[in-house]
């Protein structure tokens, strides 16, 4: 019940315009992170690495709107964003650096 109530609150936060909506699809994806994220999980499930894999590979730039905006922006309860940051390296999934974020956060 709650990753579906995170979901609808992801794709309702997206907003109207087009690229935050097509964000908040993408990063409702990552729903089966949630426990690591949240610090409920020490490690990370497959499910959780291989969305990740494809949000990295397809859609990085919405990985930054949510760095930039921590996961409060997005209403997720228990967001650590450090846990947030760990993920590629737990994950074993190659991310390209943070700092190629600035300046390039879809609105």
């Amino acid at each position: 019940m709650g990753i579906v109530l995170l979901t609808v609150q992801l794709l309702w936060a997206g907003g109207s315009s087009a690229q935050s909506l097509d964000c908040s699809t993408v990063l409702a994806s990552l729903t089966p992170c949630l426990g690591y994220i949240s610090g409920s999980d020490s490690s990370p499930n497959k499910t959780c690495c291989s969305q990740l894999d494809k949000v990295v590979r397809l859609s990085p730039l919405c990985l930054c709107q949510l760095l930039s905006g921590g996961g409060s922006s997005f209403g997720i309860p228990g967001f650590n964003q450090t846990r947030a940051l760990e993920l590629p390296a737990a994950c074993n999934v190659q991310t390209p650096p943070v700092s190629s974020c600035n300046g390039k956060i879809p609105s």
